[in-house]
């Protein structure tokens, strides 16, 4: 590696707005998950800056998805539908961003391009393992921990 190069501010798998709005609103609607309390959008977005007009079509694909499901009426709003502990980050990847589609190969293939194309395919793999063992739930458990060690009391 060079020196010009800073490992902490280079980003290889980038993390959509789309998605990262999408966990956000997941996060608060496992919050209400148990209680079946529907949270809406105003609610959501007060607490992450997220523009109403991109949430609401975020909420709508999870929704088309069966993931969230919608009320209406004064006490309406999105209820979580899928348990959280059931939804993996993977998932939540792939209903807003679309599966990944393999590249159409050029008829030029060689044995350099095999093997670039093999580490990427790797790291693909591994990002897809580890956002394949986190759920929901687990970003909340995560949330709850730092919240419960910010809580220092002193007397």
């Amino acid at each position: 590696m060079t020196e010009s190069l800073n490992k902490q501010n280079y980003t290889l798998l980038d993390l959509s707005a789309k998605v990262e709005y999408a966990l956000l609103a997941l996060l608060e609607l496992a919050n209400h998950y148990a209680q079946k309390t529907p949270t809406t959008m105003s609610d959501i977005s007060a607490k992450h800056p997220i523009p109403e007009r991109y949430l609401e079509q975020i909420l709508s694909n999870l929704r088309r998805a069966g993931v969230v499901q919608s009320q209406r009426g004064s006490r309406g709003g999105f209820i979580l539908v899928r348990e959280p502990r059931q939804l993996t980050l993977l998932e939540v990847v792939i209903m807003l961003d679309g599966e990944q589609k393999e590249k159409e190969s050029s008829s030029q293939e060689n044995l350099e391009k095999t093997l670039v194309t093999g580490i990427w395919r790797q790291a693909d793999l591994a990002a897809q393992a580890i956002l394949s063992q986190y759920t929901i739930q687990d970003l909340c458990d995560q949330r709850e921990a730092r919240l419960q060690k910010g809580q220092m009391y002193y007397i």
